[in-house]
């Protein structure tokens, strides 16, 4: 037993790491682009690099908010035929669609590190903000890594998502 609490410790604490590092991200890049209004309207000087800069913001945001979402189960799924299907069969394609889903993000973060790793190998920068093209990219798979290992411990802690099922077929979910 302690070792499933620890999981879910460990689980809770990433979890609010990268709530906390997206919503930073978001933050950023609304303060940028605020700046970068005030700057061309009143001030008649834009900054160069702030498009690039939010950019790579968002997508540091997306990738690194993908973990908390796949916990939740919260990811955008095709599941209006399963959701009519009886208790047993809606739980098997749950778990079926979760396996689905970590094995996608695990294949998709390893076709991705290539990439990354070259990137880091040759020093490519981005155009006006001198960004190191690694950063931006390597969110791509550290984010789908991060939302199967999440989805994972989820499916080890209480099984399928609880909110979905419970809400359908009270006493058949897990609580969290």
């Amino acid at each position: 037993m302690r070792a499933r609490e620890f999981l879910r410790r460990s689980a809770s604490v990433l979890m609010a790491l990268l709530r906390i590092a997206s919503a930073l991200m978001l933050i950023a890049s609304v303060a940028i682009n605020f700046a970068n209004i005030i700057g061309r309207y009143f001030l008649s000087v834009s900054l160069s690099w702030a498009e690039e800069a939010m950019l790579f913001l968002m997508i540091g945001c997306v990738f690194l908010a993908a973990g908390p979402v796949g916990w939740a189960g919260r990811h955008i799924r095709m599941d209006v035929l399963v959701s009519l299907l009886p208790t047993r069969a809606r739980i098997a394609f749950e778990i079926l669609s979760d396996l689905a889903t970590i094995a996608t993000c695990i294949a998709l973060a390893v076709f991705a590190w290539p990439v990354v790793t070259m990137l880091a190998e040759f020093d490519q920068r981005s155009d006006a903000a001198n960004i190191p093209l690694v950063i931006p990219q390597a969110a791509l798979p550290l984010g789908l890594v991060l939302m199967a290992v999440l989805i994972a411990v989820r499916l080890c802690l209480q099984g399928v998502r609880h909110d979905v099922i419970a809400s359908r077929d009270p006493g058949v979910g897990s609580g969290p």
